[in-house]
């Protein structure tokens, strides 16, 4: 039996959690908890190629607020300027 994740046959959606962070999930499974169905159901190329398309920055919501969000605990690589 293939499984359910990487039939290329299947059904399939593009859910989404708080943070906005997708995913493609089997169609015939039960959204879990914390996830939101988002964009379309069809083939789990179509919904690959939607999720590549609109989930263009990866950190997770909680880190790109601010105007240093994404820069916490990051040291500096270039000189210091005054």
């Amino acid at each position: 039996m293939t499984n359910l994740f990487d039939d290329e046959a299947g059904e399939f959606r593009v859910l989404r959690n708080a943070e906005d962070q997708y995913s493609l999930w089997p169609g015939l499974l039960e959204v879990p908890a914390g996830w939101t169905p988002v964009g379309p159901t069809g083939s789990r190329r179509s919904c690959l190629d939607w999720i590549e398309a609109h989930w263009t920055d990866m950190r997770p919501a909680s880190i790109r607020g601010g105007p240093d969000a994404g820069s916490a605990g990051v040291a500096s690589t270039g000189p210091d300027t005054l």
